[in-house]
Parts: structure tokens; sequence; C-alpha cells
């Protein structure tokens, strides 16, 4: 198939430190490539792929200090995909809804992958007008705030099987990785670890959005002897983070959409500790991979009870379920399901 990936441009394509949306179009893109298929990568011209690259920009928007206008280049992103559009077979965009109305004119196939939280109430009067856009959920519970959108599929993310290596014998921390916001709880991850005795390292970004809470309510926390904050990793740390930890602690307070880190933790044969919130208990197999909890109290259990759980059965069930190529040939039958009308 021709297929067009369309990429917000905030990150690079894979992202060079955070980024969970741009990361899994790289393993996406790749993997499509290397089944034979032809790939045009519509992202930031700092991306790199074995797929053709479109580019409305030389560099990513976050990381550039003179903060150009986000809306102006995927402006002229959305017009290089129009140009370009009757060159493919399908058109799949990852730019939550900035497409929606060009996408309804261009006569191809296409599909949205909605990567971000759905409860917003603004959200509601928007996929309600464009009720016809054909969308894919990274879990049934994304969902949940629209059901009567116009979903084709739930697709899980996936990774290369080779991206971390399966270590069987830990070593004596736990790992707290992603960013300090007030709805994925670092506060809890602390408090986990200092309760069981255990150093926690933390791999986290901080959005200027949520500098005030990181200063008022998360840098006391770091005093502790326990806990050492890393600050944003690149994937090489982030893989010597997961890969060495004794569990990954997941202590979400919101609707997570997927949770990335969860099955990059799996792929280590690295345990999780997850709140029961949004995806978790889609994609925890509780006692398999880890726990499931719902409090504190059975959050510090869990921990303490965390290396009764098989290393080599994260793995296993990273395998089965959240490689690359099961992403890849569930989306090939998304594509091939799709309207041939415009």
């Amino acid at each position: 198939m021709k297929i067009a990936q369309v990429s917000p441009i905030f990150e690079s394509v894979p992202p060079k430190a955070y980024g969970g949306t741009e990361r899994v179009i790289s393993y996406l893109t790749e993997e499509l490539v290397k089944q034979g298929h032809e790939v045009t990568l519509f992202a930031s011209g700092d991306s790199v792929t074995a797929a053709r690259l479109v580019s409305p920009i030389a560099q990513s928007l976050r990381p550039d200090p003179a903060r150009p206008s986000w809306l102006s280049y995927h402006t002229i992103q959305m017009d290089l995909v129009a140009n370009m559009a009757d060159s493919f077979d399908v058109i799949h965009f990852h730019t939550d809804y900035l497409h929606f109305p060009l996408a309804r004119q261009l006569g191809v196939p296409h599909v949205t992958t909605m990567h971000g939280r759905l409860d917003l109430a603004d959200l509601q009067p928007l996929f309600r007008h464009f009720h016809d856009v054909p969308l894919v959920s990274i879990s049934d519970n994304q969902r949940t705030p629209l059901p009567d959108a116009n979903w084709q599929d739930t697709v899980y993310h996936g990774l290369p099987p080779d991206l971390y290596s399966f270590q069987e014998k830990p070593g004596d921390y736990f790992a707290f990785i992603g960013r300090i916001s007030h709805e994925k709880r670092v506060d809890r991850a602390i408090d986990i670890a200092k309760q069981c005795g255990v150093p926690i390292y933390i791999g986290a970004k901080i959005d200027k959005a949520d500098e005030p809470y990181f200063n008022e309510c998360i840098k006391p926390l770091l005093r502790h002897p326990l806990v050492q904050f890393v600050g944003e990793v690149n994937q090489h740390e982030k893989r010597e983070l997961l890969e060495h930890a004794r569990a990954l602690l997941f202590p979400i307070d919101w609707p997570e959409p997927f949770g990335l880190v969860m099955i990059e933790a799996f792929s280590c044969g690295t345990p999780v500790i997850a709140y029961r919130h949004g995806s978790v208990p889609e994609i925890m197999e509780d006692g398999v991979t880890g726990f499931v909890v719902t409090n504190q109290d059975e959050a510090v259990r869990a921990a303490k009870d965390i290396d009764t759980v098989d290393r080599k059965g994260c793995r296993a069930v990273f395998d089965r379920r959240f490689t690359a190529a099961h992403m890849a040939e569930h989306y090939l039958r998304v594509y091939q399901q799709l309207p041939r009308h415009p």
C-alpha cells in the first residue's frame, strides 16, 4: 500500500527525549516500511526514518528556543498533505483534530488515531459536527466520553522487539518515567518507595505549565535520600532505568488513554504497579505483568511483593500483545476496511 503517516511536529519522529505519540508513529512507520509498504512520513525535518520524509519545518517545535508558531507550520503541513493526497491509498493522521475539515475534502481514505484524553467538554460539539470522520482509539476506555464517534477499531501501541533487552535479575530500585504533573502523581510514587525503603529514580520532564506544581509540591519531596531526580531522559537513559528497575511505578490519577511506558517495562521484563484508571486494566494483566491497585495501601503491599512476579512472564505478554508488528498488522486491517469513497 501507499500510506501517508501525518505526525505532529512538536517533536521529531522519533523524539530525542519525551514524546510518546511521535515514538509510536516512528515504530509504526518503520514497521510498515519493513513489511514492504511505500510510506511517506509528514514530520519535522530532524526526523529519522526509512520512509520518504516530507517536512514543513527543519526542526521540531518544542526544543526550538525561538518557539515558532505551531499553528503556522501545522497549516503548511496540511497543505503539503493535500497537494500529495492523490498519490496515497490511505492517509493516517495523528494530529488530533486539526485536519478534520481538510480530511473530509481529500477524496482519499483516511483515518485518525486519537492519542490524547477525550473527556473534555469542548470535544462533545466538535465530534458531533465531525461525526463521520473515521477514528481509531488506543484503548477501549479512551472512547468512553465519545461512544457515538465513528470508531473503526482499537489498536494498541507496539514496540520493536529488540528496542529493550530482557533483564532477569533487576537492580534494587523503583523507576518513575514520564512527566511531572498533577495527574501522573509522582508524589505517590515517592511515597511508595519511601514506605518500602527502596530507592526511586525519577526520569521525567517538566512542562512550563507544570513548573509551579513542581516547585510547590514535588521539589521538596526530592530532598529525601531515597529519591534521585534524573530529569527528562532520552531513549538510552530510559532504557537503562527501565531494564534494571525492580518495578515501574505508574500511580496515575487520570483516564490514561494508553500508557506507553507500561509496555516498555514489560519488554524489559520489568513489572508495573499501576493505579486502576483509564487503560490500565486493558494493558495490565494483574498478577502477571505486575499489580493493578486502587489506593496507596494496596500499592505499597504490591511493591513489597513485586519480586513474586515472574519477569519472563512480563516479557511473554509483551511478545504476545505489544510488538510493532502486531500494531502494524492491526492498522493494515483498519486501512483495508476504510470506505473507498470521499
